[in-house]
C-alpha cells in the first residue's frame, strides 16, 4: 500500500491504459454480440454454430493469442491493437451467449402480448425484448468486464498490460511492494467498474426497482399485521 500511495501519478497513468485496453473491447463486443444474438436466437442451426464457435474461441489461451495475432493482422508485437483484438474476440464470445440467455429470459407471454397489440418484430425487439433483457445482460456484462480487467494484466508479459506492468517490473526487480501495489490497484479498479455497471443497470431498469419495493412491502405487511 505504501508503494501505491507514493506512486499515485504512475498508478493513474497505468489505470487509464488499463481501462482503454479492457473497456474498448467490451464496447466493440457489445456492438457485435447484441445484433448477432438477436439474429440467431430463434434460428436453431445458426444458434448452435454461434455458441459452438464462441466456446472454441474462449478456449484459446490469451497469451498465445497475444503472441500470434501480430502474424495474423500484421501489427507490431508491442502494439496495443493485439490486446484489443484478442480481448474483443473473447468478449464477443462471452457476450453472445449472455445475449441469448437474456433474450430467452423474456417471458413468451410478453412477446405474444407485444405482437398482439401490433408491434412489428424489429420494434418488439427494440422496445420490449431488449429492455426486459437488461438485468440478465448486465449480470453477464459485469462478469465480462471484470474478466477483461484481469486478462489485460496478462499482456504485461509482452510489454502491454496497464497495471499488470507492475507485476512484471516488481518480479524482475524483486520488489514485492510493487507487485502488491499492482494487485491492490487492480482489485480496486475491478470493484469500482463493477459497481458502476451495476448502478447503471439499476438506473436503466426502474421497473425492477419498483418490483423489488413491491415485494418488500408484500413481505413486511403480513409481519406487521401479525404483530398486531
Amino acid at each position: 500500500m505504501h508503494y501505491l500511495l507514493n506512486h499515485l501519478d504512475d498508478a493513474w497513468a497505468l489505470t487509464v491504459i488499463h481501462l482503454r485496453l479492457s473497456l474498448v473491447p467490451v464496447l466493440i463486443g457489445l456492438a457485435i454480440a447484441v445484433p448477432l444474438g438477436v439474429l440467431v436466437q430463434r434460428a436453431p442451426i445458426p444458434r448452435r454454430l454461434t455458441t459452438a464457435t464462441a466456446s472454441v474461441v474462449f478456449t484459446i489461451p490469451s497469451l498465445a493469442l497475444f503472441v500470434v495475432l501480430p502474424l495474423i493482422i500484421g501489427t507490431r508485437m508491442l502494439d496495443e491493437a493485439n490486446v484489443i483484438v484478442a480481448l474483443t474476440a473473447y468478449t464477443t464470445a462471452l457476450l453472445v451467449r449472455t445475449v441469448l440467455e437474456a433474450l430467452d429470459a423474456v417471458p413468451a407471454q410478453v412477446r405474444d402480448a407485444a405482437t398482439a397489440v401490433g408491434y412489428p418484430p424489429v420494434k418488439r425487439i427494440l422496445k420490449v425484448e431488449l429492455p426486459l433483457s437488461i438485468p440478465v445482460l448486465v449480470a453477464g456484462l459485469r462478469v465480462v468486464v471484470v474478466t477483461n480487467i484481469a486478462m489485460v494484466s496478462v499482456g504485461s508479459v509482452i510489454g502491454i498490460g496497464g497495471l499488470g506492468t507492475w507485476f512484471t517490473a516488481g518480479y524482475q526487480t524483486n520488489k514485492s511492494s510493487q507487485i502488491f501495489a499492482g494487485i491492490i490497484a487492480l482489485f480496486l479498479l475491478a470493484v469500482v467498474i463493477d459497481l458502476l455497471i451495476d448502478g447503471a443497470g439499476r438506473l436503466a431498469t426502474p421497473w425492477e426497482r419498483a418490483a423489488r419495493k413491491a415485494r418488500r412491502r408484500s413481505v413486511v405487511a403480513p409481519i406487521v399485521g401479525g404483530a398486531r
